[in-house]
This record gives structure tokens, sequence and C-alpha cells, in this order.
């Protein structure tokens, strides 16, 4: 069989969706079927479509549940050249770039989902049980420059791959994409959610106490032990603002790098000494956070 788009589209639709079977030995009536079940409209016609142009045969489409057609002679084809499409025994087949992304689309669209807890956590997901399939799908998605993150469900026997991060989500977007329309919105409404993590320092020394002020009241946090600190993604924003603390009102404060539980880099600038705070408070940058002495 010649792998065109049509059948590498095809393909992934079986191995997510799909199945290739025929009777039990058991059974004396014979039967083969192909089919692809989903309630997607818009990815059951691209199924439809995708399969006459290459079989040159019209499969049955049903709305709201699955195409399908009875063939021996394509049962054959397909099992001979790829073996099982059982959801344990599927392969990933070897294709070149541009086939690689048409059967990550087709694959993406039926067992991945979109998840977007605004500015907290953008992610694209798939599971499933068949670990050599998904370590054949990781790779491929490696190769066109998009970090993963596994995980594995020992209760649920799944492995779990995943997508973080705004360069990552826009390179998917960009190189593969959903055909599935929900899920096509929700991935470019992910994109849109990300904050705008550089912060803009004026260049005009009169604005800068103003910059300032907004900044504290915008993005600093206070502890109850009694010392302030921002958050940032951006190691520069940070770095900026500590230099210029320094040079502009001689506060002094402690440069930080984390990695969160999901492998995510952030920063994080402490002022942690009561004589730098109390020169925060005394320049009204940030309330009194110290309790007045009793007397």
């Amino acid at each position: 069989m010649k792998m065109d788009e049509n059948l590498a589209a095809v393909h992934a639709y079986l191995c997510a969706d799909g199945y290739v079977i025929k009777n039990p030995p058991t059974q004396k009536q014979k039967y083969y079927k192909i089919g692809f079940r989903n309630t997607n409209l818009t990815l059951l016609k691209d199924f439809q479509t995708r399969f006459e142009s290459y079989f040159g045969i019209k499969i049955s489409l049903y709305p709201g549940q699955r195409c399908q057609k009875g063939s021996r002679e394509i049962y054959e084809q397909l099992t001979k050249e790829f073996g099982s499409f059982y959801s344990w025994e599927w392969r990933m087949p070897e294709l070149d770039e541009n086939l690689i992304k048409i059967w990550l689309r087709a694959y993406f669209d039926c067992e991945g989902w979109v998840f977007c807890k605004s500015h907290q956590n953008r992610h694209i997901g798939a599971d499933c049980v068949n670990k050599i399939g998904l370590d054949k799908v990781e790779d491929s998605l490696n190769k066109l420059g998009i970090a993963t993150t596994r995980k594995f469900n020992k209760k649920r026997n799944i492995h779990r791959l995943i997508i973080y991060g705004k360069e990552n989500i826009i390179q998917f977007r960009d190189k593969i994409g959903f055909l599935h329309p929900e899920k096509a919105i929700k991935l470019n409404k992910s994109i849109e959610d990300f904050m705008v993590y550089k912060w803009t320092f004026p260049e005009n020394n009169q604005k800068i106490a103003e910059f300032l002020k907004q900044l504290f009241i915008d993005r600093a946090r206070i502890r109850k032990a009694g010392y302030v600190y921002f958050i940032s993604k951006e190691g520069s924003n940070l770095k900026r603002l500590q230099d210029l603390l320094k040079k502009r009102y001689q506060i002094y404060s402690l440069f930080y790098q984390h990695i969160n539980g999901i492998g995510t880099i952030y920063y994080e600038l402490d002022i942690n000494k009561k004589s730098e705070v109390k020169k925060l408070i005394d320049l009204e940058l940030i309330p009194n956070i110290f309790k007045p002495n009793k007397t």
C-alpha cells in the first residue's frame, strides 16, 4: 500500500477510534468490517472522504455514531500492511514529516483534549493504554520540536502524554492543529490566555516612580512573615527590578530560580530584611505591614 495523506489520516483514525475486524473462527457466518466510531460529524465526513479517495469505495456514514464498510479485500490489505488495530496493539507507521503531521492531527482529533484553567494551566493531552504506540507519538512530536511530558496511572493502567507551555502549544497549532471544531476553538483560546510575561520598564526617569508604585500594587505579594516577593516566568523582569530598586533606593533583594511540579521554570525576587521592607513602606510602595509597638 502506498502511503499518502489520505491513508495516513485513515490509519490514525482507525488506531484512535476505529476497528478492523473479522468474525471469530467459531462463527459460520463470515464478515469483515472496517469502521470509525465518533460523534463529531466533521471527523466522520473527513474519514469518509479520505477512505473513498484512497480505496475508491464510499463508506457508509451514520451521523453521531460511525462510518463503516464491510470488505474482506480492504481488511486483508490493512492487516497485511499494518497488523492489528486493536487498542493495545496498533503501531504508528514510519512516515515523512508531512505525513507525520497528518497522522498526528487525526489521532489527536480523536484522542486528544485541550485544557485551559485561565492563567494557571493550559495544556494538550492524550490518554492511551498502548505504551509502545504512545512512545512513537511522543517521539514524532519531539521530532517536530514539540516538547512533551509523560505520566502513568497505575490504577487505570493508562499512559498520559501532555504538552505544556505557550511555545509548545503554538507549535502544535501551527504544525498539527485540530480539525475538530470545538477543540480548535479551545486551542486558540488557551494560547490567547497566556499572559504577556515581559514587563515594559519606562525609559523616562520621571515615570519610574509611578511605574514602580503600580508594579507593587499589581504584582507584589506579602507573606505573613513580613517580607515582600515577586513571581515571574521571565527572569529578566525580576533582574531588572532588582537592579532598579538597588540603584534608585538602595533596597537590596534576593533572586531565585525555581521549578514547579510540572517542570516549569519560574523566578522569585524576595525583599525579606525588615530594614529593606521599611524602606518600601516609607516610599509608600506597600502599606505598613508591621504592627505598631505597644506603649
